[in-house]
């Protein structure tokens, strides 16, 4: 029988939107910059290293270094859940675009 960690799962299902919607907040931002700028991979490539670092030292703090798995589960739930609103809402026309 497993026995799941709900408050440890829970959590890091809370730092893991927390996180993802900054992360997607800081590409939303990000490329709205880029556009407009004449050199968009100076300003992309710094942005995505930084995001995914951040990303990536959060989901180990939030699992203890990997060994809390339902953390690290809720956290990785998160992500991919955080990660297909955005992409539903880039996806989604806009009143302009109508």
């Amino acid at each position: 029988m497993v026995t799941i960690d709900w408050p440890g799962a829970l959590m890091g299902f809370g730092v893991g939107v927390a996180m993802s919607a900054l992360y997607f907040g800081g590409l939303a931002v990000t490329v709205r910059v880029a556009l407009r700028s004449s050199r968009p991979n100076a300003m992309l490539l710094p942005s995505a290293l930084a995001r995914i670092a951040l990303l990536l030292a959060v989901g180990w703090l939030v699992s203890g270094g990997a060994t809390r798995v339902w953390a690290f589960a809720g956290y990785g739930l998160a992500f991919f859940l955080v990660r297909f609103l955005a992409t539903m809402l880039a996806r989604a026309p806009r009143p302009e675009d109508v």
